[in-house]
């Protein structure tokens, strides 16, 4: 592995009433000294999150705002075409992925084996909180019906982190506003040939109780964007049409 430490990443964080994280949040990835730079969307929260963000006095973060609430895919969407670093992460605002594994997503990128990096909870040895059974079934459902229709072997689709060189990422056109990113540029990836690694990660999962925002209608939207962003939906075009 290339070892020698450089702020090469930028973290983009879709933030929706994360009042109880965000500071905390950010504070991890601050400490990571691969990280140039942090951009935060803030997709019309309702909570303090907005009041939290705006008292951050770090030149790292950069904060920009949806007046509405569009869903976390429209949030990514701003937060890539912000990024001006050599890599691009993905942070979701809770803390169930742990920042201080970005150099294990780093390392494919760095070596330039890949160009696009995902991060496995089920690729590892690491320490998983143990939650819903029927949620995790689900994930690996979607991630098996997504294999078939890319022709990959990933074992987490639906994972958070994803890892990008930013040239990859800023050319590939993200329709999906909602949790339809995932399946989508999954899709995307796939078609474009890039080279791509998954590396095991821990995960701190959370309850409803605790904020967890996906249900089981974007588990059914999931199924629809894995064929409709498929070679086999470029085929059926318009009848897959939104």
């Amino acid at each position: 592995m290339t070892t020698k430490v450089r702020p090469c990443l930028s973290v983009v964080i879709p933030c929706y009433n994360e009042e109880a994280t965000i500071q905390s949040l950010i504070n991890l990835v601050l400490d990571s000294k691969w990280v140039a730079e942090i951009i935060v969307v803030d997709d019309g929260s309702k909570d303090r999150s907005r009041e939290i963000l705006a008292s951050i006095d770090n030149a790292k973060v950069r904060v920009v705002l949806h007046e509405v609430n569009k869903g976390k895919g429209a949030a990514l969407r701003t937060g890539f075409q912000h990024a001006t670093s050599e890599f691009v992460i993905v942070q979701d605002a809770d803390l169930e992925y742990d920042p201080s594994e970005y150099p294990l997503l780093l390392e494919p990128l760095l070596d330039d084996r890949a160009d696009v990096v995902f991060g496995s909870r089920f690729l590892s040895g690491r320490p998983h909180r143990v939650l819903y059974f029927w949620h995790s079934l689900g994930n690996k459902f979607l991630t098996l019906m997504s294999n078939m229709f890319t022709d990959l072997n990933l074992t987490d689709m639906e994972t958070c982190y994803k890892c990008f060189r930013r040239e990859v990422i800023q050319s590939i056109v993200i329709e999906e506003d909602r949790f339809g990113f995932e399946p989508e540029i999954t899709a995307k990836l796939a078609k474009s040939r890039v080279r791509i690694y998954e590396v095991g990660i821990s995960y701190s999962g959370r309850t409803y109780d605790e904020g967890k925002k996906i249900g089981w209608r974007d588990g059914i939207r999931a199924v629809y964007c894995i064929v409709r962003y498929s070679k086999v939906g470029d085929k059926l075009g318009p009848l897959l049409k939104r």
